[in-house]
C-alpha cells in the first residue's frame, strides 16, 4: 500500500508550516453535541446512537490543504437505517465538503461507503462502493488527501476516488475555503438502507461507533485571519514548500492508480457519473473523470 513516509522525510528541509500531527483525540477535536453519548476507551473514542440521539465531533481548527485521517471501527451487527460520516466541510450557504458516509446495513451485508464531493454549495456527485473487507470487525483507516490537484479518497492507503482540479477546462475546484474535519452518527432510515425501505431495529441500540489514530498534517487556518491571507499562507511558493504539493505525491503513482482502477472494477456500486436517469446530459467533470 502507499506509504508517504519517504516523501515525508524527504521533504523535511522544507519549511512545514502550520504542520498538525497528533493521534490524541482532545488535542484535535471535540465533541460538538450530545456530550453523554461519547465514552472514552483506551485510546478509543466511543460514539453512540440510540433513539434519544446520535452524535458528532468536529475539529478545533479548520485547515487548508493536508491529509486527515481517523481509524473507525463500525457498528456492528444488524446497523441498517444509521450513518456514520467521516466528513470535512467550510461553513456557509456555497460550501465545500467531502464525505465519506458509511451505510448500514441489515446483518450479514456488506456495508456500503458512500463518498460525496460538494463544490460551492451544489453536491449530487456520489459514488457507492462495498469494502473488501468487514469494517465492523476492526480499526481501519479513512484518509482525505487534499492538495491544489486533486481530492483523494482513501481507505487503508488505497485511492477509492479521486476529485480531479479541472478549473482549466472552467470547472470550479475547491481550493479558498478552510475547512473543519468531522464526525457523527445518525439514524438516516429514510434513505440509508436500500432507498429507505430498511428502518432502524431500536431494539439493537444503543449503535456505537469506535474511533482512534486520529491525524491531522495540514495547514491550519485561525479563524481571526482573513479567508484570501490563509489561502496564500497555505499555498506553496518562493521559500515555502508544502509536502503535499510535491510531485511525488501531489498525484497518485502508478501503483496507486493500478489500485484504483481495481477498486473500481470491483467494488463500485454506484456512480453519478453514469446515473443517466439522474443526469441526462453527462457532468463536466465526468468527461474528464474517466479512469
Amino acid at each position: 500500500m502507499a506509504n508517504w513516509g519517504p516523501a515525508l522525510s524527504v521533504f523535511a528541509a522544507f519549511v512545514m508550516v502550520g504542520c498538525v500531527c497528533s493521534s490524541r483525540f482532545d488535542q484535535l477535536f471535540q465533541p460538538s453535541w450530545a456530550f453523554d453519548h461519547f465514552t472514552y476507551e483506551g485510546e478509543a473514542i466511543n460514539m453512540k446512537l440510540d433513539n434519544y440521539s446520535g452524535a458528532g465531533f468536529s475539529s478545533k481548527s479548520k485547515y487548508l490543504f493536508g491529509k486527515v485521517t481517523v481509524q473507525i471501527k463500525l457498528v456492528g451487527g444488524d446497523s441498517a437505517g444509521t450513518v456514520t460520516a467521516f466528513y470535512m466541510s467550510s461553513d456557509g450557504p456555497y460550501h465545500n465538503e467531502f464525505d465519506f458516509e458509511f451505510l448500514g446495513n441489515t446483518t450479514g451485508e456488506p456495508y456500503l461507503v458512500q463518498t460525496n464531493v460538494y463544490v460551492n454549495g451544489v453536491g449530487n456527485r456520489e459514488q457507492r462502493l462495498n469494502l473488501w473487507f468487514d469494517p465492523t470487525k476492526d480499526f481501519h483507516s479513512y484518509s482525505i488527501f487534499w492538495t491544489q490537484r486533486q481530492v483523494v479518497f482513501l481507505v487503508d492507503e488505497t485511492p477509492v476516488r479521486v476529485h480531479s482540479n479541472l478549473e482549466h477546462r472552467g470547472i470550479p475546484y475547491p481550493k479558498d475555503q478552510a475547512m473543519g474535519v468531522y464526525s457523527s452518527i445518525w439514524n438516516a432510515d429514510d434513505w440509508a438502507t436500500q432507498g429507505g425501505r430498511v428502518k432502524t431495529d431500536w431494539s439493537h441500540a444503543p449503535f456505537v461507533a469506535s474511533y482512534k489514530g486520529f491525524e491531522i498534517n495540514g495547514c491550519e487556518c485561525p479563524d481571526v485571519v482573513a479567508a484570501a491571507d490563509n489561502v496564500k499562507r497555505c499555498s506553496s511558493g518562493g521559500q515555502k514548500r508544502y509536502w503535499w504539493d510535491e510531485p511525488t505525491v501531489s498525484e497518485l503513482n502508478l501503483h496507486q492508480s493500478h489500485q484504483l482502477v481495481w477498486v473500481r472494477a470491483n467494488h463500485m456500486v454506484y456512480d453519478y457519473c453514469s446515473d443517466t436517469a439522474r443526469f441526462p446530459a453527462t457532468p463536466a467533470e465526468c468527461l474528464h473523470h474517466r479512469h
